[in-house]
Parts: C-alpha cells; structure tokens; sequence
C-alpha cells in the first residue's frame, strides 16, 4: 500500500476543514497539531512506514518463548499452533521492545536498519 493510499480516506477529512491540503498528500502534510477530524481514523493507517530499524527473527534459534508475543505494543508477531512464525512488519514501529525481552542465551530477534532485507515475515520459510 502506496503512502498516499494510506492516507487518502483521512486526508478526505482535512481537506475538508483545511482547503491547503492537496487531494494526493502524504501523511506527513497533516496539519501540524494533532488534529483528529473524527474518531478511528487509527485503522486507515500502517504505521509501519515510521520505521527505521526492524526486527530480524531467526527461527532456528527461537525457543517459542512468547516473550515478543506478550510485549509486543503493536501485536506484531505471529503465533499459531503455540509456536511463533514470525513477524507481521505492516503495524511495526521497529521499538526493539521485542529485542529487549528475547532471552539473552537465545538472541533470536536482532534489530536491523530498515534498508536491510535479510527479516523473517510471517509466512516465510
């Protein structure tokens, strides 16, 4: 999903209370202020595009702890079967948090700069 498709349903919104705002603007042309023209325009955006590092799991070292499940504040990874498939990147602010919480001896979730594309998604082998 393009950034200006993300957008495009809340942008709706501003241009009407803001006439300055062009119809294909991106996110970052939202009106400075927090301004919420009304409730639940959460879901109309993946916040993902925000990050700069992202988690890298490897599933060969992963104990299926759940530590990362649990902690998680975007509910990024993906559990099925009691176990973790990996990491569901559209919703993931690349916080580290996950990291963090990994068992130290473990270590299966590293962070990694954005650019990087060497990251377990979940459906991946």
């Amino acid at each position: 999903m393009t950034e200006s498709s993300q957008t495009k349903n809340l942008l709706k919104d501003h241009v009407i209370i803001d006439k300055a705002i062009e119809p294909n603007a991106g996110w970052r042309d939202l009106p400075i202020g927090a301004v919420i023209p009304k409730g639940g325009t959460s879901r109309q955006f993946t916040t993902g595009d925000w990050r700069t590092i992202r988690p890298v799991w490897s599933p060969e070292k992963c104990i299926h702890c759940h530590r990362c499940w649990l902690y998680c504040p975007d509910m990024c990874w993906v559990s099925e079967d009691k176990k973790i498939q990996g990491v569901d990147l559209t919703n993931c602010k690349g916080c580290g948090i996950c990291a963090n919480v990994c068992p130290t001896k473990v270590h299966a979730i590293e962070m990694h700069p954005e650019d990087t594309k060497t990251e377990h998604t979940a459906g991946e082998d």
